[in-house]
């Protein structure tokens, strides 16, 4: 358990900070059990409403500073991000696996996300063009600028607990914005771990107090953000069913949204198919993360001339799947996040078959 010091998770922990310094957390404790166990990994202490308005009002001054930081230099503080994870890559991805349950593999892979969004964002910090217009009148030039749009609130869900969050806060940064990350409650204390490497480049670099906020808590943290006016961009990573309550409480005081929701995806394998390529991507693309993704594999549609003998495959390679400790890199499959998901990944539900053009 060595990556929990090496992350700077303690028994019990604050979950509301507005960079380098952290509140109470006087809204109720949230106790992160890890599905691989059923262990007491630690606590912390969920934001009240007054923390809520506190933590605003910080990230609203910092906007006025940080907007003014050319964007190449925003840049260049994340890019020391960057660096600052490919060092806590190995720690943060075993915390990943450990408190949400994914294979480490995916954990590591989560945290290599969130460095590769961060090179991204470097380069798109010195990309933030706007066009150059010609004007009707002499001696005139017109140009569109594009401006920050202040505050973004961010709510990621436990599956991905911290790359979601970094696709949004790293080019948020880098375009001037601050941001309010209200994390999975299921999986706190990756979110808490993120915010203390954040807090440690931050300080570094004299970068004001509240361009990365943190707030923990429960459907009510999501709420305050969806329903605040001074949240002018809220991106939501959740169910349907949360996207659609998002986006009519945002709409409904004209912010904008950004929603990544649950789907139903289907593969669909052709007679010319490379038979071998299709099944790890559908086996990946099925029991990855345990089928606790947005993009999880849930229907085949396979040409009848191929069907046996990809259903061959399929089951063989099923067959050799191992199931258990996600942090033992041996196994392939690690726990659902509890016992809730347990009960709605297992309803039954009936096969649908389609046989135009001759697809199953």
């Amino acid at each position: 358990m060595d990556f929990l010091q090496d992350t700077g998770i303690l028994t019990r922990q604050s979950g509301v900070s507005t960079g380098g310094r952290w509140q109470t957390g006087e809204g109720g404790e949230i106790a992160s059990y890890s599905p691989v166990d059923g262990k007491l990994i630690a606590t912390v202490a969920g934001a009240s409403r007054a923390e809520y308005e506190a933590v605003v009002k910080t990230a609203q001054a910092a906007f006025k500073k940080w907007r003014e930081v050319p964007a190449p230099l925003r840049g260049e503080v994340v890019r020391q991000i960057g660096e600052a994870l490919r060092e806590k890559k190995t720690s943060l991805g075993k915390l990943v696996s450990y408190e949400m349950g994914k294979s480490l593999q995916e954990g590591l892979g989560e945290v290599q996300e969130m460095i590769d969004i961060c090179d991204y964002a470097v380069g798109l910090s010195r990309q933030l063009y706007g066009l150059s217009m010609h004007s009707e009148r002499p001696q005139h030039r017109m140009y569109e600028q594009w401006h920050p749009l202040g505050i973004v609130g961010i709510i990621s869900a436990f599956n991905f607990p911290v790359a979601v969050w970094s696709w949004n806060a790293m080019i948020a940064w880098v375009c001037g914005d601050v941001c309010i990350w209200k994390p999975s409650e299921k999986a706190p204390l990756s979110a808490v771990a993120c915010q203390h490497i954040v807090a440690e480049v931050f300080a570094k670099n004299n970068v004001p107090e509240g361009v990365s906020c943190l707030l923990t808590g429960g459907r009510e943290a999501g709420s305050w953000l969806a329903e605040d006016h001074r949240v002018p961009l809220v991106s939501a990573t959740g169910s349907s069913r949360m996207g659609q309550s998002v986006a009519a409480t945002v709409a409904a005081r004209f912010g904008r949204s950004l929603l990544e929701l649950g789907g139903n995806n289907a593969v669909i394998i052709s007679k010319d198919a490379d038979l071998d390529m299709a099944l790890i991507g559908t086996v990946f693309g099925a029991a990855g993360t345990a089928g606790q993704r947005c993009t999880t594999t849930r229907r085949l549609i396979v040409h009848k001339d191929v069907y046996e003998r990809f259903r061959e495959k399929l089951i063989k390679a099923y067959g050799q799947l191992r199931i258990g400790d996600p942090l033992n890199q041996q196994n392939h499959v690690g726990p659902l996040i509890d016992k809730g998901r347990w009960m709605h990944t297992c309803r039954p539900s009936p096969p649908v078959r389609n046989r135009a053009d001759g697809l199953w």
